[in-house]
Order: structure tokens, then C-alpha cells, then sequence
């Protein structure tokens, strides 16, 4: 038997941060023996047994094969004869197929130390087109990892593209693209998530409404940007200077998302584009099941934005009314969160 420390541990501790858990192979064992050692087993799709003492995760060694669509079309194989080499290979980033033995020695078979060197994050192999979860961690990383000047090489960047135009992304559950879409939401940079996404073509697919906005003009004297989609993040990423909030993030991205139904001969201007972002809003949080509590806010900020920005110019009695309906006296927490998204 044979354990290794693997993957994002043995990662942020080449790049000195913090590691938060860490995960274990074990290589050479069997479930038997592995449970005759006090492990507790876990693990319904393929074994993976919790530390006795440290409640760390150990994982049987494992190879996997596609057999069916989407993220959850896969058969796993565990036996002694599974090699660390065999395990590596199936994940999705070079740089997260590193691992360390007992001693601290790196086991590298894929270059993840010389991609992490030159902030790249590639894939390990084509197997990774097998899983379209994959496109949504490789755009997570690249948000995370952002502050580091980490790109998606060009060859993982294709394989993301074929994965969309081959239909793989239609696959991926609402609760799926939120859980990777609201941890990259309280990354470093959440705006190259959807920066990735868009590279990919993965974006017109997953959040169509945001997708939508670039190439949607502006009046220039107030978005010297001009662009409704760079403008979004931009909004994004002056959120993130501003709050660690996920809720105020998600709020800010969502703010403009009316401007994407604007009639062509309407533009530059966007009347009404408020309203018709709030109900948009509404709609996206209900396709991809995302908690009442980020869609309240973000519905509010959408709606009321420019009420915000205008307060000064509102009679009062316009003012007391945009209070009410921000429900501001029985939620002020809320409240604060709409003023600081705006």
C-alpha cells in the first residue's frame, strides 16, 4: 500500500497558499484491507474511506470510462493493479495531476509544475472532453488564478469549443452550473469566468442573457466603454474592489441584462431597460435554481439601479416609494447590499 497526497493541496503548496483540505490516493489496497485499518468508508460510485483520526478523504486509486452523456456518464474500475500514473491521467488540469509521496517527493508524469511556472492551465489528456463540468473549473481557475497572469492554452481552449459544438455542455444540470458558477463568484477575478466561457462559446449556452450583451452600444458620454457586455464586467470587477460578497457580485453582473432586448433602433438609448432586466433576472435565477436570496438582490439592483443614481433628482415622495418597494426598512441588510451593488 502506498499513499500520495494529490491535487489542489499538492498545487497551492508550490505556489505558497494556503491549503485548506487535503486529498489522499491510495495505491496497492484493496476496500477490505483499507477498512481492517480503521478507515471508514464513504464513497457510493467508487471507494473512498474517511481517516480515522483526521477525517481526510483516501481514495482507491481509479480509472474511469465514459459510458453515457453529460458529467455523470462514467464507469469507475479500482483494483491493486491500478497505478498512480492511472489515477493522474484522468483529471482534468496538468496542474492539478501532481502528487507527493510520504517524503515530500513531487510525481509530475504531466509537466503540472513547469504549466504552474508559466501560469497555464491545460489539460492532461483528451479524456477531458468526457466531461463538460470541466470547461466550468477550467473558467473557475482561470478566475482564481487570474491575480497569477494564468491563461487556458490555446489547445485546451479548442478542446472547450468542440466539447460546446459537439452538444456536451447541454448536458450539465442547473445545480451544477450554479455550484461552479457561485464559487467563482468569490474568486479573485469572477469576471474571467464568464471572460473563459465566452472564449469558449460555452457562454451563449449557460447564461445566454449575459452572453447577449456585448456587441449592444451605449450612449458614449455615460459608457465611455460603449460596449453593454464589457461594461458588465467591468461593473463585475469594480464589485469585487469593492465587497467579498458573492450576493453583491452576482447583483452587479446581473444589474444591465435589459439592454439585451433593446430593439435595435432604439440604440444607443435603453428605455425601460430596468424593468425589462428585472423579469429577465427573475427568469435566469429560476432556470439555474439559485437561492432567493441572491435573486431578491439582484432583482432589486436591476430594477432600482438608476433610481440609486438618480436619488437626488427624485421628488421625495418617489424616493419613500423606491424604499417600500426595496422592502429597506425591514431588511436595511439587504439595503445596505443594493447601495454598495449600485
Amino acid at each position: 500500500m502506498q499513499i500520495y497526497l494529490v491535487g489542489g493541496a499538492v498545487r497551492d503548496t508550490l505556489l505558497d497558499l494556503p491549503v485548506t483540505e487535503r486529498d489522499w490516493v491510495v495505491v496497492g489496497a484493496t476496500p477490505q484491507e483499507m477498512i481492517d485499518l480503521g478507515y471508514r468508508p464513504v464513497g457510493k460510485d467508487f471507494p473512498v474511506f474517511l481517516h480515522p483520526e483526521t477525517g481526510e478523504e483516501y481514495a482507491l486509486a481509479r480509472t474511469e470510462r465514459k459510458s453515457g452523456r453529460g458529467y455523470r456518464g462514467f464507469t469507475f474500475h479500482t483494483d491493486t493493479d491500478v497505478t498512480l500514473e492511472d489515477d493522474l491521467v484522468r483529471r482534468d488540469l496538468t496542474i492539478n495531476a501532481m502528487a507527493m509521496d510520504e517524503l515530500g517527493n513531487l510525481i509530475d508524469p504531466f509537466r503540472g509544475r513547469e504549466d504552474l511556472d508559466q501560469g497555464l492551465l491545460r489539460h492532461v489528456s483528451p479524456a477531458f472532453r468526457e466531461d463538460p463540468v470541466r470547461i466550468l473549473r477550467v473558467a473557475r481557475f482561470a478566475a482564481r488564478f487570474a491575480h497569477f497572469g494564468f491563461r487556458v492554452s490555446h489547445g485546451t481552449n479548442a478542446l472547450m469549443r468542440q466539447m460546446v459544438e459537439n452538444g456536451e455542455v447541454d448536458y450539465l444540470v442547473p445545480e451544477r452550473v450554479w455550484k461552479e458558477t457561485s464559487r467563482a463568484l468569490a474568486e479573485h477575478s469572477p469576471q474571467r469566468f464568464f471572460e473563459v466561457l465566452r472564449g469558449c462559446g460555452a457562454l451563449a449556452k449557460l447564461f445566454p442573457e449575459i452572453a447577449r450583451l456585448f456587441g449592444v452600444p451605449q450612449p458614449h458620454r455615460f459608457h465611455p466603454e460603449v460596449d453593454t457586455g464589457i461594461h458588465t464586467m467591468m461593473v463585475l470587477q469594480q464589485a469585487c474592489r469593492l465587497s467579498d460578497d458573492p450576493q453583491v457580485r452576482f447583483a452587479a453582473l446581473l444589474h444591465d441584462l435589459g439592454k439585451g432586448t433593446t430593439p435595435k433602433n432604439e440604440w444607443p438609448r435603453h428605455i425601460e431597460h430596468e424593468a425589462r432586466g428585472a423579469d429577465i433576472v427573475t427568469e435566469v435565477c429560476s432556470r439555474l435554481r439559485v437561492p432567493n436570496e441572491y435573486r431578491d438582490l439582484a432583482e432589486r439592483t436591476a430594477r432600482f439601479h438608476l433610481h440609486y443614481h438618480r436619488a437626488m433628482e427624485l421628488k421625495p415622495s418617489t424616493v419613500v416609494k423606491t424604499l417600500v418597494l426595496l422592502d429597506a426598512y425591514r431588511k436595511p441588510a439587504r439595503f445596505e447590499k443594493f447601495l454598495l451593488a449600485c
